[in-house]
């Protein structure tokens, strides 16, 4: 009688149950593994039988065969070793036939028969509870990340002994319980109290945390650019259960997750270097991985020295910036990923970075600065709401010592902004007003009779597209939730015009 172990493979952002059959038969020693393995996977041939050896019992004098099922879903890491080992041991009659009905079996052995982390545990155990399984064996480390998911038992597992003897009758493994007062509060390093001066860029980063809209801010250096944008995060509104569990799942399946951190508490933060690939940014390889416009999924992603990006990875964002997702394909076939982000952007108006400087006199040709601010296409630029002057900072306000106003005030205006929209937007699939269509940026969008009057003079001076047209709207409506008022009135529209006009720098 064969052995059968229920166990997963993950492809995407989803699970697929993959069944572990083990046949021991005639001839001489050796391990077969078919079903679309990967090199990891071929592998788990040396790991397990020292791993079974390690643990106190006797590898098969026969060859063994393996077959992962459905061999039409390619089967990649170590986390097949321990169902692997656990059907060779049913096979010796070591633990039960049956005993692991209605179990799932996930885990890297070690050759000492030590079980190690593998990645996309919690993706795994989703899928568990999907498809009706009761239990779920995993490596002791990952058990917290299992245990997310509700309604199922999850086993951590330490060795490959160990769960033996859990499973002839001998010393129990208890399940695993999650911390009832887990601590969802997120920690920021950065508060904007600590930030001196530049309260209009402040206001700006308000303005695109309440509606979750693109920004741009371009400044000579020392301005305090990354400062402010690595601040943006601590007046983010805090993310549900739903939206953590989401970014999780990212993270875990990247192998992203922190050690000692089952989840992803606050909104992503990425901020890549501009040597990065266009697959290393929105994702790729052979089999496809999410890249960081994945990872910064209901977060920021901030590209610091904009221009220094390659223009062909730049250019690659922009149907994931209109999409929110991220769309790779392959012979194989395709996969998607999430990528609903909020791009930071910031850069120096020219290569020395002064130009328009009061103090410093910028020592490039006219022609290089501007070759150097054109590597950012118009389509892109196009899709930036928030464009945005950082100037210097000057001495007085660098020495006062008085604090700003705390992230915390900032997060509670952001927070009601953001309830606004929620109601507004009940029963769609839209999070924030940087996320509406046409359709909706019609019906939500309401103009009174002065504003109408000045978006006509704006889209004839401004030249605006179809899409900036768009995007002012959705700015206006985000500054009128602020204000707290149902209508966008003239002062909404002009600062969110103003956001948008051609920077003197540019």
């Amino acid at each position: 009688m064969l052995a059968h172990i229920a166990s997963c493979a993950v492809v995407g952002l989803d699970g697929v149950v993959v069944e572990v059959e083990v046949d021991i038969g005639g001839g001489l020693p050796r391990t077969t593994i078919v079903g679309l393995p990967d090199a990891a996977v071929q592998e788990s041939r040396e790991r397990v039988r020292s791993a079974v050896r390690n643990s106190g019992f006797q590898n098969p004098r026969t060859s063994v065969t393996v077959n992962l099922a459905p061999a039409s879903v390619r089967k990649e890491g170590p986390v097949y070793d321990l169902p692997i080992a656990l059907g060779v041991l049913q096979e010796l009659r070591r633990i039960p036939i049956g005993c692991l009905d209605g179990s799932m079996v996930i885990g890297e052995l070690s050759l000492d028969g030590r079980t190690r982390h593998v990645a996309g545990v919690l993706p795994m155990a989703a899928l568990a509870r999907e498809e009706s399984f009761e239990r779920v064996y995993v490596p002791a480390v990952d058990a917290p990340e299992a245990a997310l998911i509700p309604d199922i038992e999850v086993y951590p597992v330490e060795t490959l002994q160990q769960l033996a003897s859990h499973l002839t009758g001998g010393e129990q493994i208890q399940p695993f319980e999650l911390d009832a007062n887990l601590d969802f509060t997120p920690t920021f390093p950065t508060d904007f109290r600590d930030i001196r001066g530049q309260e209009h860029v402040k206001r700006a980063l308000e303005v695109a945390a309440a509606g979750f809209h693109n920004m741009l801010m371009v400044g000579t250096p020392g301005a305090g650019k990354t400062l402010m944008a690595r601040a943006l995060p601590s007046i983010l509104p805090s993310m549900s259960f739903d939206e953590i569990l989401e970014v999780t799942r990212i993270y875990s399946i990247a192998d992203q997750l922190p050690a000692d951190e089952p989840l992803i508490r606050q909104r992503p933060f990425r901020a890549p270097h501009h040597t990065i690939s266009h697959a290393g940014l929105v994702g790729g390889g052979n089999w496809p991985r999410p890249g960081e416009v994945s990872l910064a999924h209901r977060g920021v992603l901030f590209l610091d020295e904009f221009p220094e990006f390659n223009s062909r990875t730049l250019e690659v964002m922009r149907q994931p910036m209109e999409d929110k997702v991220v769309t790779i394909s392959r012979a194989a076939g395709s996969l998607s990923f999430p990528a609903n982000f909020q791009l930071i952007a910031a850069m120096n108006p020219c290569p020395c970075g002064y130009f328009g400087d009061p103090v410093r006199q910028c020592t490039c040709a006219p022609s290089t600065i501007t070759r150097y601010q054109h590597r950012i296409s118009g389509p892109l630029m196009d899709r930036i709401d928030i464009q945005i002057h950082v100037p210097r900072v000057d001495y007085e306000k660098l020495t006062d010592k008085r604090d700003g106003e705390p992230s915390a005030d900032i997060r509670a205006r952001v927070e009601a902004s953001r309830q606004i929209q929620l109601k507004r937007f009940a029963g769609l699939d839209i999070h924030a007003n940087a996320d509406m269509r046409p359709a909706q940026v019609t019906e939500f969008c309401v103009l009174e009779e002065g504003a109408e009057k000045l978006m006509r003079s704006a889209m004839r001076q401004m030249q605006l597209t179809a899409r900036a047209y768009h995007r002012v709207l959705k700015l206006s409506r985000t500054i009128a939730d602020l204000a707290g008022e149902d209508m966008i009135q003239i002062p909404h529209l002009a600062e969110a015009l103003n956001y948008r006009t051609k920077l003197d720098v540019m």
